[in-house]
């Protein structure tokens, strides 16, 4: 099959108006396995005669009285996908659902991917603290997923597979540099989001030749090393008992089971949100995470290497314009998905891409392979 072939198995998600931001992340989260797996397992909700028909029949901790339920379109929308009996889907009961619990995410001007991913597992975290009909949700989650109590991360409260698949925690170290007194914290991440170098914004193609090229290893460097804190940022050092200039310096506690990499390509400026356009090379495979550990002694040999599962790329010049792109791999084969059009493609079409959020799955130690 050539790359530019329909692809037949997969389905496309169609364009609800400006709606290929939800799309993109949409056919990326379906392509991670152990996630999307989870939610096409979980029991369909019942639908009820008389007054409540139609209703969910658990409990929602985040929607109140709406008688909405993220999860249970959210599960649908999943369940459509990879069918191969259309072509295309229309997630409009997912988007109405959005529009009700997600304010900011109403009308169909075009929306921030990343910002929509976000919104998009924090509800569905808080949905899935609730229990399925008096079922305990961390019964399911470990029945469906094979996800032990060790293996999760608890964000706003009880863990679920959302925290459990995406959940890391970091530790943010702070040392006043007047008296030495050293601060530590850990906080949970579902993401880490990655500011491009300064000396790499003007690289806008990989083929430039204008100095070196930014790499991903480039911007998680740039993530966790020892940074000076400027006038504004002061820490309020508590021997010190006032405000003194300080460092900080991030280390990963806990790698999750999927690594999202967010790549902060809008920034502020005093009128406009600049998009920077620098490409960045990104491994297919093999990212190794150790060295970014706070106890890299503790970690297996493979427990640090990722694999890209998916890639969301923004074409365009600015947040509120251009259009949202994914790419993903499925049993092998890289797919290139576009709204309602789904292509096959290839490796080298993958790593060329400017990627503005990355999938990374953690290696499964046993599998010997080094591909996805």
């Amino acid at each position: 099959m050539e790359g530019s072939t329909i692809a037949l198995c997969a389905t496309g998600l169609r364009n609800l108006g400006n709606t290929c931001f939800m799309n993109a992340i949409l056919q990326s989260l379906s392509n991670i396995q152990q996630f999307c797996c989870y939610f096409k397992e979980l029991p369909a909700v019942e639908l009820r005669n008389g007054k409540t028909a139609g209703r969910r029949t658990y409990h929602t901790r985040s929607q109140g009285d709406n008688n909405v339920s993220l999860v249970e379109e959210f599960r649908k929308t999943l369940c459509a996908l990879w069918q191969g009996s259309q072509t295309a889907f229309s997630p409009e009961s997912l988007f109405y659902v959005v529009w009700k619990i997600m304010p900011n995410f109403r009308g169909y001007q075009q929306q921030d991917a990343h910002e929509f991913m976000r919104y998009l597992l924090d509800h569905l975290h808080l949905e899935l603290q609730g229990g399925f009909n008096g079922v305990s949700r961390s019964v399911i989650l470990q029945e469906n997923s094979g996800l032990s109590a060790s293996n999760k991360c608890c964000i706003n409260g009880a863990s679920t597979v959302v925290t459990a698949i995406f959940g890391g925690i970091l530790q943010n170290e702070v040392n006043c540099l007047i008296c030495g007194t050293e601060s530590r914290k850990f906080d949970p991440f579902l993401d880490l989001s990655l500011d491009i170098p300064s000396q790499f914004r003007n690289k806008r193609t990989k083929n430039q030749e204008n100095g070196p090229m930014c790499t991903l290893r480039d911007c998680l460097r740039s993530f966790t090393d020892l940074e000076e804190l400027d006038e504004t940022e002061l820490y309020m050092c508590h021997k010190c008992k006032k405000k003194q200039k300080s460092t900080k310096k991030f280390w990963i506690q806990k790698l999750p089971k999927v690594l999202c990499l967010h790549l902060k390509r809008f920034h502020w400026t005093a009128y406009l949100r600049n998009k920077v356009d620098t490409y960045v090379e990104f491994p297919l495979r093999g990212l190794d995470m150790k060295c970014y550990l706070l106890e890299p002694e503790n970690s297996g040999p493979e427990s640090c290497l990722y694999d890209l599962a998916a890639v969301v790329v923004h074409h365009g010049s600015g947040v509120g314009s251009g259009h949202y792109t994914a790419y993903a791999t499925h049993e092998g084969r890289w797919f290139h998905f576009n709204d309602s059009t789904v292509t096959l493609t290839d490796e080298e079409t993958v790593v060329k891409a400017k990627a503005y959020i990355l999938f990374y799955v953690e290696r499964q130690a046993k599998s010997g392979s080094d591909k996805l």
